[in-house]
């Protein structure tokens, strides 16, 4: 059975750093492309950033870059989200999948979703 668990989210004040993970199981990691998306109150699930399988190109919403940085550690079937300068728009629930197509920006080309971590930045 495929697993991703989300951690790293909390509070922070509007300027901070958080650092999220994902750790996946039950499956080959380095065979998909990993996204991060988010999902605030109201609104529907957005993507943030995604990184390839085997050449590790990133990709990032406009909203996020410079700012926020994707990374993946095959070794640990783990994948991370490095957030900077953060804004009170920033706030949301992440969440990390797996794709086959690392181009893909909907929720709907995503799988094995985690249960998601919860980020809330404060003025």
């Amino acid at each position: 059975q495929v697993q991703h668990v989300e951690s790293g989210g909390g509070l922070v004040q509007v300027g901070g750093s958080l650092r999220l993970s994902c750790a996946a199981s039950g499956r080959t990691f380095s065979s998909y492309a990993m996204g991060w998306f988010r999902q605030a109150p109201g609104k529907e699930r957005a993507f943030v950033a995604a990184i390839g399988w085997t050449t590790y190109n990133t990709y990032y919403a406009d909203s996020v870059k410079g700012r926020f940085t994707i990374s993946r550690d095959n070794a640990k079937n783990t994948v991370y989200l490095q957030m900077n300068s953060l804004k009170p728009e920033d706030t949301a629930v992440y969440y990390c999948a797996a794709t086959r197509d690392v181009f893909a920006r909907t929720a709907s080309a995503y799988e094995y979703w985690g249960q998601g971590t919860q980020v809330t930045v404060s003025l």
